[in-house]
């Protein structure tokens, strides 16, 4: 927002006019200066005058001959512009005046005509863009004679301010010099919006249908305009504002939208059907052609300001073409309101249309501000126009909004900033803002509407660090308990250490995905990896759902690393995935997926012959995971879609299933063109985080292990982990561990049946186990086996 150090004089007297010292007030009270620029009058040697006469040019007749009053007695030079008449007062460079761009006015002879000097147009003083005419000043301008370049609002500094999103009573002038003044201890001068009231009342009328969108709308009857182009003042704020002045009823709307941060609007009442103004929501297929000549499909989600026939403008974004101001208006209906912040944001976004109406409601205008900015226009109105006020000012405010209150505790400010200020600094800095503040500590402190973003202690504590001055501020460390992780964070970046230290590289991907990569996975229509949750405004059309899973991103991954020609590459990822659930936000567990492909990496001296990850690497990354989380793992063969189905198994843990592990299909593998064997899996690593144990510590037995193997002949469809339980169970407490590590099909063993074989570590923790002690252990495991899975012990 642009905003000039002259206009903030009307409402404040700054201590300086320097514009390095602003610039750093500005920043040190949080708004931001992007960057100043001073204005000057670009122009020298032009004077007010005064035309006296005008008469054709004797020899061309596109020309005219004007004489003007200089003060110093008459002046006549030629003029190709037909826009003045004798009475007008206009500016006249006089020989030797140099104008912008370096151009030296002289005396010349025109067609047989002295010409000694010229009467100049918005475009040749750098002061517009109108060029088709001479400036015409007005009547009583300024007394024949004077420097013209006195007379304008030069020089002057103006600031190009970002303001950020929570700072809505800073978008105008008025709010920048409210900080200003609260900064410098100084009084605040209020615009003046007195007005007088005559003729009939009005006749015109407003319905709100929809009040959650429209929680207040006012509406003012102004008759008797004159459209005319606004006095050159007006015109150069507006210019120097950035905005186009265009007449001057519009240009009023325009200049109390940029000097008390409230958006208007102005309808020609005669061009608004039934004079009745009808706010609700846009019907099924309806279209709006907005002020920028657009022909615009609306949503029925979009708000309508409209006749009891038809739509004339998009609330809170921009008016319509059907009953705009025209050269011809005679009779204004002044729109002033306070529309929902969310739902103008959402239809600027489905129009891609941001104005400076919408950059201002979607922030959160003041609700209680419309009737001053209404009365503030029609006084400027009355003034520019020759307009009269109506009597019946029309507010439709049904559930007057209340100001919210703070409690602010004694010591909360010198917790937060670790600097003590005294309660009656505390008072004075939040009273300047505009805070009614009871007490003396704690604090009682009554917010105005203007500023919606306070809504607890935190954000008073930064209103009084604002002014109080962050470099008064010494710096300390942080009272109070301290911070820290939570016991599931912990785990989390405890989860992401183990990956790293199996060999894996993080990743991170968007959270958006294309439909397509879900639907490569082959997953099906009951599946709740399937589908996505539908994005409203996707960074790109293409990748329009959230993920419902991490592998379509580390697929991606690979494939970027094999098109860069790495011999291998494990990666892994953590993040929510957004599954569809029952309320109107989707579920979003926390997961971790990992991929590998190529060659195993291998230590030195072990050269290239480890092979290729594989369904067996993806089973040790699950048990890798699991006990770095102090949780016992175990996997039971499964399918999966997305999986091979002969390598593929579900990772359990607690007893219940908590993701995927095995290898990615083929067929899966090659639609996102990534070749070879991929170990992968994907673990719901919130569910197993919860399941982790506590803290805790295990005095480690000084006392030597035995180790040994057995080996049993098993029924084909049995599986290890069911094995390696009722090993664990049979064994009893002495049992540390027990691994599988051998699988054997085929000969000696007969048709439909298997050998796992297992490796058990056992340990008493006071005394060395004999082999006479161990060999009922033995025995034990042995008859549980057979009796369980109908197995025997091999070589037993």
């Amino acid at each position: 927002m642009i905003v000039s150090l002259r206009w903030l004089q009307e409402y404040v007297d700054l201590p300086t006019e320097a514009a390095e010292e602003l610039d750093d007030v500005l920043n040190r009270i949080g708004l931001e200066v992007e960057g100043w620029e001073v204005l000057e009058a670009g122009f020298s040697g032009v004077v007010v005058a005064t035309v006296t006469e005008v008469v054709p040019h004797p020899n061309a007749d596109k020309l005219r001959v004007a004489t003007c009053d200089i003060g110093t007695g008459p002046h006549t030079v030629v003029c190709g512009a037909w826009n003045f008449e004798a009475g007008d007062v206009v500016p006249l460079a006089l020989p030797g005046a140099v104008l912008p761009g370096g151009f030296e006015v002289g005396e010349r002879t025109i067609r047989g005509v002295p010409s000694p000097g010229m009467i100049c147009s918005e475009t040749e003083l750098g002061l517009g863009d109108e060029g088709d005419g001479i400036l015409v000043l007005g009547e009583g301008y300024a007394p024949n004679g004077t420097d013209f370049a006195t007379t304008l609002p030069y020089p002057d500094v103006v600031f190009d301010l970002e303001i950020t999103p929570n700072r809505p009573d800073a978008m105008s002038v008025y709010g920048v010099a409210r900080d200003l003044a609260a900064f410098y201890g100084l009084p605040l001068r209020a615009p003046e919006i007195g007005i007088t009231e005559s003729g009939p009342p009005t006749t015109a009328t407003v319905v709100v249908e929809d009040h959650e969108r429209c929680p207040r709308f006012t509406a003012r009857e102004i008759r008797g305009v004159a459209i005319a182009p606004s006095p050159l003042w007006m015109r150069l704020r507006l210019r120097d504002a950035g905005v186009r002045p265009i007449n001057n009823v519009v240009d009023v709307t325009n200049y109390v939208t940029l000097e008390l941060g409230q958006p208007l609007h102005a309808f020609d009442q005669d061009r608004v059907p039934d004079e009745t103004l009808v706010i609700r929501r846009a019907a099924e297929g309806e279209h709006l052609v907005t002020l920028d000549s657009v022909d615009r499909a609306l949503s029925t989600e979009d708000l309508l300001v409209a006749s009891p026939q038809e739509g004339l403008a998009l609330a809170g974004v921009m008016g319509g073409e059907d009953s705009e101001v025209l050269p011809d208006t005679t009779r204004v209906l002044l729109e002033v309101a306070h529309f929902s912040a969310p739902h103008v944001l959402l239809t600027g976004w489905r129009q891609k249309l941001r104005s400076e109406a919408s950059a201002r409601f979607e922030r959160g205008v003041d609700p209680e501000l419309p009737p001053a900015a209404s009365a503030r226009a029609a006084r400027l109105m009355a003034e520019l126009a020759g307009a009269e006020i109506a009597p019946g000012f029309i507010d439709v405010y049904p559930e007057p909004v209340e100001r919210a209150v703070v409690d602010l505790p004694a010591g909360e400010a010198a917790r937060l900033l670790g600097v003590e200020i005294p309660a009656a600094e505390i008072t004075g800095i939040l009273t300047r803002l505009g805070f009614e503040v009871e007490g003396d500590g704690p604090f009682r402190v009554t917010v105005p509407t203007y500023r919606p973003d306070v809504t607890r202690p935190a954000d008073l504590v930064e209103e009084i660090a604002r002014l109080y001055g962050f470099d008064n501020i010494p710096a300390s460390l942080p009272r109070g308990p301290g911070g820290g992780l939570t016991p599931v964070q912990r785990r989390l970046r405890r989860a992401a250490s183990a990956m790293v230290g199996a060999g894996y590289s993080e990743v991170m991907n968007f959270s958006f995905v294309a439909p397509d990569d879900l639907a490569a996975l082959g997953a099906g229509d009951d599946d709740p990896r399937s589908g996505g949750v539908a994005i409203r405004n996707p960074l790109n059309e293409e990748e329009g759902v959230l993920r419902t899973t991490l592998l379509p991103g580390l697929l991606r991954g690979l494939r970027v690393n094999q098109k860069r020609h790495a011999a291998a590459a494990a990666l892994f990822e953590t993040g929510l995935v957004f599954l569809a659930g029952d309320g109107d936000l989707p579920d979003q567990p926390h997961h971790l997926a990992f991929v590998a492909a190529g060659p195993r990496p291998g230590l030195p001296w072990e050269g290239s012959g480890r092979g290729d990850f594989d369904a067996t690497d993806a089973v040790g990354v699950w048990e890798t995971l699991a006990r770095a989380l102090g949780v016992e793992p175990s996997v039971e063969q499964r399918t999966d879609p997305a999986f091979h189905p002969g390598r593929c198994a579900v990772a359990m843990a607690g007893g219940a299933p908590v993701g995927v592990v095995g290898e990615i299909h083929p067929s899966v593998a090659a639609r996102f063109d990534v070749a070879g064997r991929v170990a992968a899996g994907e673990i719901d690593l919130g569910a197993l985080a919860a399941m982790a144990p506590g803290t805790g510590f295990d005095v480690p037995s000084a006392m030597p292990p035995v180790v040994f193997d057995l080996a049993f002949d098993l029924p084909e469809q049995a599986a290890a982990a069911d094995l390696l339980a009722v090993v664990a169970e049979a064994g009893g407490p002495t049992v540390e561990s027990a691994e599988l590590f051998d699988v054997f099909t085929g000969g000696p063993l007969d048709e439909g049946r298997k050998s796992l074989a297992v490796r058990l570590t056992v340990r008493d923790p006071e005394r060395t186990l004999t082999d006479e002690e161990v060999a009922p252990l033995r025995t034990a495991v042995a008859e549980a086996v057979a009796a369980r899975l109908k197995g025997r012990l091999r070589g037993g």
